[in-house]
């Protein structure tokens, strides 16, 4: 039996999860967790083999959750779900220590598929995903500038081409506005981009967010 831990604050979505992993006869969803600590305290009570891991969590980067889950359970499978396409995130949370992703809109179809990947030791990944890591293992010449930000640089990046502000960047991701403004200056240092207009313009023109 395959014991899982579902993770997503949205209790629709986790009731939904449940109903397609509990039909399968191998699988059996042990817990679920709408947030960062409720993830981490289940983990460490339940054991789970697989953690299902809504990327955008309230409180804290589903990233920073994930290299948290995998600095102390070297062993455990989590596979992202998000609601971004790959494109955005995949190919970092793959490097963070995630053994699939599965987008939210094709969670229906892909779900059972990638778990029984995940549990025969494999990773679950597409095949434009697969070249995305390719490439990523290839020559750091090829990279484009955001590939070389930090998993904290891309997201205030992000941020600033929705349009918020330094301080509402800063509300959002709990820091504070000094150390969101240092964010911003290493996105500019890196990209040479020179400003929040050219950053917006380089996020779209890269389809980095919707």
């Amino acid at each position: 039996m395959i014991n899982i831990l579902i993770t997503d604050d949205h209790s629709m979505m986790r009731e939904g999860l449940k109903k397609i992993l509990n039909e399968q006869p191998d699988m059996k969803v042990i817990g679920e967790a709408s947030n960062y600590h409720e993830a981490i305290e289940a983990v460490e009570k339940l054991d789970p083999e697989i953690v299902i891991l809504d990327i955008s969590m309230p409180g804290r980067n589903g990233l920073d959750v994930l290299k948290d889950l995998k600095a102390e359970h070297s062993k455990l499978k989590v596979l992202i779900l998000s609601m971004h396409p790959e494109e955005r995130f995949a190919l970092r949370a793959i490097k963070a220590g995630a053994s699939g992703y599965v987008t939210k809109e094709n969670a229906a179809e892909e779900l059972v598929n990638a778990i029984r990947k995940l549990h025969h030791g494999q990773k679950y990944i597409s095949s434009a995903l697969a070249e995305q890591l390719a490439d990523h293992y290839g020559s750091d010449a090829s990279k484009l500038p955001h590939e070389l930000l930090s998993d904290r640089e891309f997201e205030v990046m992000c941020k600033i081409a929705e349009g918020k502000s330094i301080k509402e960047i800063a509300d959002i991701l709990s820091l504070s506005p000094a150390t969101v403004a240092t964010y911003r200056a290493r996105v500019l240092e890196k990209t040479l981009l020179k400003s929040n207009v050219e950053i917006t313009s380089y996020v779209y023109r890269n389809h980095l967010i919707d």
